[in-house]
């Protein structure tokens, strides 16, 4: 096995397996070999099949063999723990939920799997997935593959690190403020937050406007290849969209006659030096490849990032504050602390965080009209620490050790809170310590194509994990 093909993208991996030059039995224990030869170091799985997985890579085999083979046909998968998968445990991070084991898979799982995609295991998740690090009391320490002593983020946190070790080739994500991006960030692959409804999610989250579905991977094209099998209405999902749009997973030649906005901390945001340096080189591709490159004047107001807050902790934090009464021994710090949140929330903050979202989308969506994209960075730092949390709030920024609570360098949410803005987020470089940084590239409402074709052209012109020596430097 080589890390070559174990870092290989589903995009190149499916030519390969149409041409003959690959068989998916060879892809598939190349992956299984580097899930084994990372774990438990990393820590990124809940549970894994590799027996399971194997039959299902000989019979993509006999597919190609055939001729009918499917769009995804034997691409390994990993699944976000929270996620349905028939058969197999849903504990949410939790020991709460730890006996739970799904009779059902959500539709999200279920079209990546029709279309030939092969589940390898479930990934870890903070507890109740509401953190941008991963770590529970059922699960512990899931680590970034760059650096053991960062975390991989949150909360799709063993979907970032597998992906960025080389375990699974696809993954799934979940983003209800940021969890698909801030793990692609942390640990230097792609995330997509598509626009609202693009994915149908069950019920009820699919109600929740700042709760996503959506792929994660090595590269762009490789999510526009997930887009393009589990976009599209479900009948269950009154919010699922009709229309479903296919998405070129090839680069354009360039970016003339392209508008890109940026901004750097819209005023609010804690931004560490490295991860501004990293954005601005970005920016210097993105004017390469001929788009028009100017900074935006949208500021947000001091309390935007606290009142996105609390409608997370109205709404999501209800649903934990129900596991306390019975559960509170069982639970983690963090869980309890968001719990305790939701329960001093009141329905005029919930009110006040909707109608902070209108207004400000009164100024976003005119200056978004003149551009095509927008870029900024994923988050304001690299990755946090490996335990980092609501009551372990201390990091390193700049050098400097200081309390930081998250929603000041999660700029994730403020596209949450403008949900029907379709993100992607990429790598941007490295920090002085080699861990991974990103951005954020921003479409207006409903045009996801315009993320994913810029995405597609950057990757082109700054390829990321293409050689032994861009790939993690912790060699486990």
């Amino acid at each position: 096995m080589t890390d070559d093909l174990a870092y290989m993208t589903g995009h190149a991996a499916l030519k390969a397996f149409r041409s003959g030059d690959l068989n998916p039995i060879a892809l598939m224990d190349a992956t299984l070999a580097r899930l084994s030869a990372t774990e438990p170091q990393i820590n990124a799985w809940t549970e894994t099949w590799p027996e399971n997985a194997r039959r299902a890579a000989e019979a993509a085999a006999q597919r190609y063999a055939k001729g009918d083979a499917r769009p995804l046909e034997g691409l390994p998968l990993a699944v976000k723990e929270e996620m349905r998968l028939a058969g197999t445990h849903r504990a949410s991070g939790s020991l709460v939920f730890r006996d739970r084991v799904d009779d059902g898979t959500d539709v999200y799982i279920q079209r990546l799997i029709d279309a030939g995609a092969i589940p390898i295991g479930k990934t870890t998740v903070p507890e109740f997935t509401i953190l941008a690090a991963t770590h529970s009391r059922i699960n512990g320490i899931s680590r970034n593959p760059w650096n053991l002593e960062r975390s991989p983020g949150g909360s799709s946190g063993g979907s970032g690190a597998a992906l960025a070790a080389g375990a699974t080739v696809l993954a799934t994500g979940t983003d209800i403020g940021g969890s698909i991006r801030i793990p692609a960030a942390c640990c230097g692959v792609t995330g997509f937050k598509p626009s609202y409804g693009r994915n149908p999610e069950i019920p009820p989250f699919n109600l929740d406007y700042y709760s996503h579905t959506g792929p994660m991977a090595r590269s762009v094209a490789d999510l526009a290849l997930m887009q393009n099998v589990t976009s599209g209405q479900w009948e269950e999902d009154i919010a699922s969209l009709r229309e479903r749009i296919i998405l070129s997973t090839d680069a354009p030649a360039d970016l003339r006659g392209w508008r890109i906005g940026w901004s750097a901390d819209f005023g609010v945001y804690e931004v560490e030096a490295d991860v501004r340096s990293n954005m601005m080189r970005a920016l210097e591709v993105f004017a390469g490849l001929g788009a028009s490159v100017e900074e935006v004047d949208f500021r947000l107001p001091r309390e935007a990032p606290r009142v996105m807050q609390d409608y997370l902790e109205h709404l999501a934090g209800a649903g934990v504050a129900t596991a306390l009464p019975n559960h509170r021994a069982e639970m983690t710090d963090y869980a309890i602390a968001f719990a305790e949140a939701s329960l001093r929330s009141t329905p005029l903050m919930f009110y006040n965080a909707n109608q902070m979202a209108a207004e400000l989308y009164e100024r976003f969506g005119p200056m978004m009209a003149k551009l095509d994209v927008l870029v900024c960075p994923t988050i304001g730092i690299s990755a946090p620490p490996a335990e980092y949390s609501y009551v372990n709030d201390r990091l390193v920024f700049d050098g400097s050790e200081r309390r930081m609570l998250q929603q000041e360098w999660c700029s994730t949410l403020l596209f949450n809170m403008f949900s029907r803005c379709p993100v992607l987020s990429v790598p941007s470089g490295h920090d002085r310590l080699g861990v991974p940084t990103g951005i954020q590239i921003v479409g207006r409402a409903y045009h996801d194509e315009s993320p994913i074709a810029a995405g597609l052209a950057f990757e082109a012109a700054q390829p990321w994990l293409d050689r032994p020596e861009n790939r993690p430097l912790q060699r486990l």
